[in-house]
């Protein structure tokens, strides 16, 4: 696959996002790939494309399988493994909140839990326990909020970001 100059910029600055979202680089950037391609891509084809080791794209493309970002999928007439992401960027944004609320908030709500329930908890001094309290209340509600989000059609949700503090005189806040 050949890219053009536009298509290199996106892969590459989406790669430089991957990094500073916590994501390897190359994972960024197959992804990157399979969602600009829109159609399935052989490892071999992803390796040439991204001038990337073949070793490297088969770790990246496990990493991605494993966020539920690509699947694997057959072509017909060739034997090799072809993997694809979806094409539908509202989609993918549902999913990959839902993967982060798994991978980070839950061990988070899930270790403050456990350090309100300590029994350790009484030797720590009444602004600490505060703090671990509000903590865990601030998590739980972040987290009911998003999967609250991700149960919305995109059409709404994207007229609900639109709204922005506008929500305030609904509620009939100054």
């Amino acid at each position: 696959m050949e890219l053009k100059p536009v298509g290199q910029r996106f892969i590459l600055h989406w790669g430089e996002m991957g990094t500073r979202w916590g994501v390897n680089r190359t994972v960024a950037q197959i992804h990157a790939l399979l969602y600009l391609a829109g159609v399935p891509l052989h490892a071999e084809e992803i390796s040439e494309t991204l001038s990337v080791a073949r070793s490297n794209v088969s770790n990246s493309l496990k990493e991605l399988q494993n966020w539920n970002l690509v699947k694997l999928v057959h072509v017909k007439g060739d034997r090799r493994d072809h993997f694809e992401t979806l094409s539908d960027v509202w989609a993918l944004f549902k999913i990959i909140v839902h993967e982060r609320q798994q991978r980070e908030l839950e061990p988070t709500i899930h270790t403050l839990r456990d350090c309100l329930a300590s029994t350790d908890i009484a030797q720590e001094d009444s602004l600490t326990q505060a703090k671990i309290k509000e903590t865990l209340e601030f998590m739980e509600t972040l987290t009911w909020w998003g999967n609250e989000m991700l149960k919305l059609d995109p059409s709404t949700l994207v007229k609900l970001m639109k709204m922005g503090t506008g929500i305030q005189k609904i509620l009939g806040k100054k």
